[in-house]
């Protein structure tokens, strides 16, 4: 499936086209609760939407959970819409794909969720608008779901949005807070899909230039943005979600969902919390445990290749980096600081942590003694 994406300042303009293409008969728009007035989306967006049937739906919890879902799924049904609208980060855009991917697919969600049944129909035509540089949802065929604190991802090519409109101007207002642990989301999916065991030329090529642009932008960004830096953050996010829609996520993903679940740190940041530790665990992968079928030297090679990207001349180098620059945009570093501090906190992680999909991702096996010895480290 072909996307096509709009980039740029003003691009949100592209969506009065692609409405008249489509004439939609009702439009189920998914929004944040405050986000999508605060961007600026809900002004501009309004402008071009109100000649037609809408139907807004923002009734959900900031991971999407199950029942967000089916709540979403009875509504676009009742109210018959044929045309999806997502503005928001990752979150809002996740539960819009699913929403829209399950109505048209009979069966239980949890059914599609949990890989019970395969998905068999396209979704409505779907538009997905970022206001956050982050997740790179809009480019990616996932939809994260959440059951009962543990997290799922509905996977398929129909669930990448038709069109994505990546418009700066929704990113400007964006708080300190959230375009720094977004800005680590971005960076972290980068530097995963630069090393994980599916990497091709494509999605290592998206991925070193999203590095790349995050390294140079990240820290200003959050400290005295512009609009220059906003754009360059706002194309690297998206880039990150192309490579990653190629390559999947690894290890650092698979432990920060419990980190998120249970102790309410955002996702980025949890990400972000094991990335220059599990930067240096790759780095140290042997015969023995390598998941990569192109070998030792090949997976080494590629952990020296995203040091260069970070701009340091060795591996510990490139850590002290990534430390460094999350202090500067204000982002603990230490699960102590973030309330994570005792053995049984460990375990719920260690427990919890272990996502297969992602694990399997990870150039290095992974062991629960290598992840204990990872998070009492960063303790």
């Amino acid at each position: 499936m072909v996307q096509k994406t709009y980039f740029g300042f003003g691009s949100i303009d592209n969506l009065k086209n692609i409405l008249k293409k489509h004439n939609p008969s009702s439009i189920f728009l998914v929004n944040g609760k405050s986000s999508y007035e605060k961007s600026g989306a809900k002004k501009k967006l309004e402008s071009i939407l109100h000649r037609y049937n809408m139907v807004y739906f923002n009734q959900f919890q900031e991971n999407p959970k199950i029942e967000d879902v089916v709540n979403g799924i009875e509504i676009f049904k009742q109210q018959k819409c044929d045309f999806v609208i997502a503005v928001g980060g990752g979150s809002i855009i996740d539960i819009a794909k699913s929403i829209n991917i399950l109505t048209l697919n009979n069966g239980q969600p949890v059914e599609y969720i949990k890989n019970k049944k395969n998905i068999q129909k396209k979704g409505n035509t779907l538009v997905a608008i970022p206001t956050t540089a982050g997740s790179g949802s809009e480019a990616t065929r996932f939809a994260v779901v959440y059951i009962d604190k543990t997290k799922y991802s509905l996977e398929h090519e129909f669930i990448l949005p038709d069109y994505a409109i990546v418009d700066t101007q929704f990113t400007m207002k964006l708080p300190k807070n959230i375009t720094a642990y977004t800005g680590m989301d971005a960076l972290s999916q980068a530097i995963e899909s630069y090393w994980s065991v599916n990497s091709t030329n494509i999605s290592k090529k998206y991925a070193s230039k999203a590095i790349q642009l995050i390294i140079k932008n990240l820290s200003v960004v959050v400290n005295n943005p512009s609009k220059k830096t906003r754009k360059a953050m706002a194309k690297a996010a998206n880039l990150a979600g192309k490579a990653i829609n190629i390559t999947r996520t690894t290890a650092c993903h698979a432990v920060s969902y419990p980190i998120t679940s249970y102790f309410g740190i955002p996702h980025g940041h949890a990400v972000a919390l094991t990335l220059s530790s599990i930067l240096k665990y790759n780095s140290q992968v042997t015969e023995q445990d390598i998941l990569d079928k192109r070998g030792v030297n090949y997976v080494k090679k590629s952990i020296n290749e995203i040091s260069s990207l970070l701009g340091a001349k060795n591996v510990e180098d490139a850590a002290d980096i990534l430390i460094k620059l999350m202090r500067e945009i204000v982002l603990n570093t230490e699960l102590s600081e973030l309330g994570i501090r005792t053995d049984e906190d460990i375990n719920i992680i260690v427990k919890n942590g272990f996502n297969p999909d992602r694990v399997k991702n990870n150039p290095r096996k992974l062991t629960e003694e290598a992840l204990r010895k990872i998070l009492y480290s960063i303790i």
